[in-house]
């Protein structure tokens, strides 16, 4: 295929979709990562779509948001990796909040099976993919309903949140960066997110390669407030991803990456018919945020210093990366 051909199955995948991720578009058009990001980028120059890490979108800048049909469609894969090794960290009988997005809806129809669940959520489709579970207790926000990702927003929702307490909220947006944290293009959005991490005893943000090293205009959970990132594995040449990895480690987030087959860390391991998971307890990482599972926080002291060597291992792989 000549570059131009190339070049106008990207726009024109752009185009029907939003947003599409270079590993999307190498597959398609049946070449490499590195031939797509030059594509992209001479795409770019020409003013037809904007770059994003890990993908390409229309252009818009920092206010442009993808519609639900759009974003459903980008990195598919990824976020069922996610949602899979996230499932893993709710326990029986604990009371969680659930964010919109595409890929907490993919947690919640893996959240069916947890028997004696409470889920509080603002998003219609998490709701409707908890629906026909019998052992789980939905409760929804209030508010008015934001037809472009099926959520309830404004001040019926944000009152509906005051004097709750539950575990855990997890949640995802539209960017990802060690600087400014989870961020999203939706102001009404961005509000109620703010208000189901105030909630929550710990947040667990949900966010696949495409949202590292993005940053969209509403800030809903400042990097120092994220307790875990659950994300798929960064391609490989992918430099910005890991340095912001290691950035957002460095401040103390827990990374979890899923699609790592097999490999998880021994100070944190899988319980029969969980998934596995790789943890990267990187430098400054914190290890008694409030909130998580004792499991998780006992056996990660126990353990850090017979890990400390597979830690920078670890950290080395990354940043060769």
């Amino acid at each position: 295929m000549f570059a131009a051909e190339r070049r106008q199955l990207i726009l024109e995948m752009v185009r029907a979709n939003g947003a599409v991720s270079l590993r999307e578009l190498a597959r398609v058009v049946q070449t490499s990562e590195v031939t797509v990001r030059r594509d992209v980028r001479a795409l770019e120059a020409e003013g037809l779509l904007d770059r994003r890490h890990g993908g390409a979108v229309l252009p818009g800048g920092f206010t442009r948001e993808s519609g639900f049909p759009q974003k459903s469609h980008l990195a598919t894969a990824e976020k069922t990796a996610i949602a899979d090794l996230a499932a893993g960290l709710v326990e029986e009988g604990e009371a969680i909040v659930v964010g919109a997005g595409t890929t907490t809806q993919e947690l919640a129809r893996r959240l069916a099976r947890v028997p004696g669940l409470t889920v509080v959520t603002n998003s219609l489709l998490v709701a409707q993919a908890l629906a026909h579970a019998n052992r789980v207790e939905v409760v929804m926000t209030g508010g008015t309903l934001r037809g472009s990702n099926y959520a309830l927003v404004g001040s019926g929702a944000e009152q509906s949140l005051q004097g709750l307490r539950v575990s855990r909220a997890f949640l995802s947006g539209s960017g990802l960066t060690a600087e400014r944290g989870l961020s999203t293009s939706n102001m009404l959005s961005a509000s109620v997110d703010r208000a189901l991490v105030q909630a929550a005893g710990e947040v667990v943000v949900l966010a696949d390669h495409t949202k590292l090293g993005s940053d969209t205009m509403f800030q809903t959970v400042p990097t120092d407030l994220i307790t875990r990132l659950v994300t798929d594995e960064p391609a490989a040449h992918d430099d910005r991803a890991a340095a912001e990895l290691q950035a957002l480690a460095d401040q103390g987030v827990q990374i979890a990456v899923a699609g790592a087959s097999g490999a998880q860390s021994s100070a944190d391991p899988a319980p029969p018919g969980r998934t596995n998971r790789r943890e990267m307890p990187l430098p400054g990482q914190r290890r008694t945020h409030g909130g998580g599972p004792q499991s998780l926080r006992a056996s990660a002291v126990l353990a850090e210093q017979s890990q400390g060597d597979r830690d920078r291992a670890r950290v080395a792989d990354l940043r060769r990366r």
